[in-house]
């Protein structure tokens, strides 16, 4: 039968937007390269994928559609496909450390929450997004209070300086001998004559990056500088 846009459809499409913001908002809140929309929107976008492929491709009969044919699974089927490639877009490789891994796992969750959302099966859609959620939040917890004294006691720092070429080299001394072990870094010159610096440095697991961001302020001739952490 043709599908109608009543109660059912509207509970489906506002708890994936619910359920998709609530795994965004923890990934929003971490500074994640697919925070809030994101994940509302590849929650949403498999909801209503799941819906079509429910409802607008039939297998039997009917008078509006008399000579139905096709597979309710085909449309769904493809949403695990497409995940993959915006999933792969969130991994980011510095040098020998890779970045993104729990980020594209996450929306392959969220995709998942999103097709439930759209089949109907609301506790499932429920259960999952509580589960994810847990294991984002608790399990962070415990490696960062509990596994210290494991091979998690360094963090990766992203450092982006923009200065004039004429302090370029200081800072660049400063990136390679005073922050922690370096694993790459580039200069490129900007469209102004400036510089941009960029390194990718394993450092300590209680170095503190606001000190860090402090301390390069202070090198004659530094403008612009970010400082961050790379974490799952």
């Amino acid at each position: 039968m043709p599908l109608s846009f009543d109660i059912t459809i509207l509970i489906r499409f506002i708890l994936a937007v619910v359920l998709g913001a609530t795994i965004g908002l923890e990934r929003e809140l971490t500074n994640k390269y697919a925070g809030l929309r994101t994940n509302i929107l590849v929650c949403l976008g498999s909801c209503v994928f799941t819906i079509l492929s429910i409802y607008a491709f039939p297998l039997a009969a009917d008078s509006v559609h008399p000579q139905a044919f096709g597979d309710p699974a085909r449309i769904a089927a493809q949403i695990l496909t497409g995940i993959g490639f915006i999933g792969g877009g969130t991994v980011l490789r510095h040098g020998a450390s890779v970045y993104g891994l729990t980020t594209a796992a996450t929306l392959w969750i969220v995709a998942a929450i999103g097709m439930a959302c759209g089949t109907g099966m609301i506790a499932l859609a429920i259960g999952a997004t509580i589960v994810c959620v847990l294991v984002l939040v608790a399990i962070r917890t415990v490696e960062k209070n509990f596994l210290k004294q494991s091979t998690k006691n360094t963090k990766n720092i992203q450092i982006s300086v923009i200065c004039e070429e004429k302090n370029a080299e200081n800072v660049h001394s400063y990136l390679i001998t005073s922050v922690g072990t370096l694993q790459k870094i580039s200069k490129k010159i900007m469209e102004n004559n400036e510089y941009e610096i960029s390194a990718s440095i394993i450092a300590s697991s209680d170095i503190d990056i606001n000190e860090i961001y402090r301390k390069i302020q202070k090198i004659d001739g530094a403008g612009t500088v970010s400082v961050q952490e790379n974490y799952e």
